[in-house]
Formats: structure tokens, sequence, C-alpha cells
């Protein structure tokens, strides 16, 4: 059974930097596309970034590019989710999830984390 837990979250101002880590276990790490999806208060959980278990190739949306870079080191068995210039709007749980492809609909990954909190302050 897949095991992700999630770490690095906290408090910050606007316009600061947060990196996230997702340790995974149980399975072969590089057969899993990975990504992170936010959920904020009253709110739906939203996908906002995916890489694939090839190639690293990187899917995020819109409203981080640019400034959240996900990335992965298939040797630690970790994805991590690197977060500039952070906005309040930022501010919400975020969660990392393992499947088999890079989609952005959270029905196609399998396997989910506990999540980790960010909160981020004008």
């Amino acid at each position: 059974q897949v095991q992700l837990v999630e770490s690095g979250g906290g408090s910050v101002q606007a316009g600061g930097s947060l990196r996230l880590s997702c340790a995974f276990s149980g399975r072969i790490f590089s057969n899993y596309a990975m990504s992170w999806f936010r959920q904020a208060p009253g709110k739906e959980r939203d996908f906002v970034a995916a890489i694939s278990r090839n190639f690293g190739i990187t899917y995020y949306t819109d409203s981080v590019k640019g400034r959240f870079t996900i990335s992965r080191d298939n040797a630690k068995n970790t994805v991590y989710l690197q977060m500039n210039k952070l906005k309040p709007d930022d501010t919400a749980v975020y969660y990392c999830a393992a499947g088999q492809t890079t989609g952005r609909n959270m029905v196609e990954y399998d396997y989910w984390g506990q999540g980790t909190q960010v909160t981020v302050s004008s």
C-alpha cells in the first residue's frame, strides 16, 4: 500500500517562499505520476501541479505558473513543490497524490497524503 506524507507547510508573509515535500513509500516511486492539489476553506480541492513518472514533464494550473515548481527525486522517493512569491490566495491545505497519469482531476489519483497547511498573510 502506498503511503504519502507531506511536510514543509507553515505561515509566511505575502511574497515569501515555502518548499513542500511529500515522502512516498510502499511501492516503486518511479512508477507513479505525482501531483499537488490544494483545498481552501469552504472550497473544492483543486489541481496545482503534476509531474510525470518518466522524463519529469510538468504541468501547472495557470494561477501558479512562474511562481511554483514541482520536481521529484526518484532516489529519495520524494516529490517537492517550491512555492515562491506567495499570495494570500495561496492559503490552503496542500495535498500530494500519486497515480498512473498526470491528470488534473482528483479521480485520476489513487493515493493521497494527509495534507499540510500553508497560510499566507498580507
